[in-house]
């Protein structure tokens, strides 16, 4: 399917109703001078059934070019890529009991921990990074900031608690989001924000995931999910082994309803593969580039092949 084209000044499109115009007074004026000469010279007749074709083909070869040309004016435009300048990220990490799993080497947390710090380390040095813990209850470990170090050291004292509270998690994220520090070049105009929430279970208490994604979906904040783990996951309580496989439905659930999108990561090299996109994806924005170049060179071309058959026709004119 061949994509629209998308204009910066669409009004100006308007111009192309001068071309059919244009086009229907050279085949009345080219009938009516023909039509006239054709009676009383002969000779003239005959060229006119020759050349006429090369002269409608120049007309429209001019009247193709023209059409560019209002193309270009309209500036045409097209999405590209560009790094963003400032952004805030949360990331969200699950500390609950069951991130003590060891179906991820050397422990489902200490690996989230690792590759959450080589994240956050990649970001651009512009972008504000959020930390924010939950289990049982939801904590702000560290507001927006754009000191690494911080995050960083603070990623390494996150420790096991009881209880999975990822809704709480996500309005802890959305909380943090209000301590963003204003920005002296842009103190109205508020950065871009994400949350980047690893789990990998469900909610066991508090408020319900659905309902905080839908807040982030108001907010325009999309949640990038992570259901960090494998279905054959186990840890240790009082001496048995319990089963802690990962759960996906809930967290793909958050994604879906906030805008966001959602990953899935069963090992330490996985996790920090999409650790990897989500930085691509977060760290540039689509903005439109005008491309009316591209249409000016198409409408020359058109010019230049209507001159040359303009060209052709007077020098073969008797």
């Amino acid at each position: 399917m061949i994509p629209l084209i998308q204009f910066l000044s669409p009004g100006r499109l308007w111009l192309l109703l001068l071309v059919p115009v244009l086009l229907g007074i050279h085949l009345l004026v080219s009938r009516s001078a023909a039509g006239g000469r054709g009676r009383h010279d002969p000779l003239l007749a005959s060229l006119r059934v020759e050349r006429g074709w090369q002269v409608h083909l120049a007309v429209i070869l001019s009247a193709l070019s023209l059409v560019a040309l209002t193309v270009a004016f309209a500036r045409p435009k097209q999405d590209v890529l560009v790094p963003r300048e400032r952004a805030t990220i949360v990331v969200a990490i699950d500390v609950s009991l069951s991130m003590q799993a060891d179906d991820v080497a050397p422990s489902r947390l200490e690996a989230a921990k690792d590759a959450a710090k080589e994240f956050t380390r990649s970001l651009p040095p512009k972008f504000n990074v959020a930390l924010v813990s939950f289990a049982g209850t939801a904590t702000i470990v560290v507001p927006p900031t754009q000191d690494r170090g911080v995050v960083s050291s603070a990623i390494d004292s996150l420790r096991l608690q009881p209880s999975t509270a990822i809704g709480d998690g996500i309005y802890a994220s959305l909380a943090a989001l209000d301590q963003v520090p204003p920005d002296p070049d842009h103190p109205n105009d508020p950065p871009p924000a994400r949350i980047v929430l690893l789990s990998d279970g469900f909610t066991t208490i508090g408020r319900p995931a659905a309902q905080a994604a839908a807040q982030a979906r108001s907010q325009s904040v999309p949640i990038y999910t992570i259901a960090y783990g494998t279905l054959g996951g186990s840890i240790m309580i009082e001496g048995s082994r319990q089963p802690v496989p990962v759960d996906y439905n809930e967290l793909a659930n958050v994604a879906r309803i906030s805008g966001g999108k959602a990953y899935r990561a069963q090992t330490a090299g996985q996790l920090k593969d999409v650790y990897r996109d989500i930085g691509s994806s977060v760290g540039k924005e689509s903005v439109p580039v005008d491309v009316s170049n591209r249409y000016v060179g198409v409408a020359v071309a058109f010019a230049l092949l209507a001159s040359l058959g303009v060209v052709s026709l007077a020098a073969r004119w008797p």
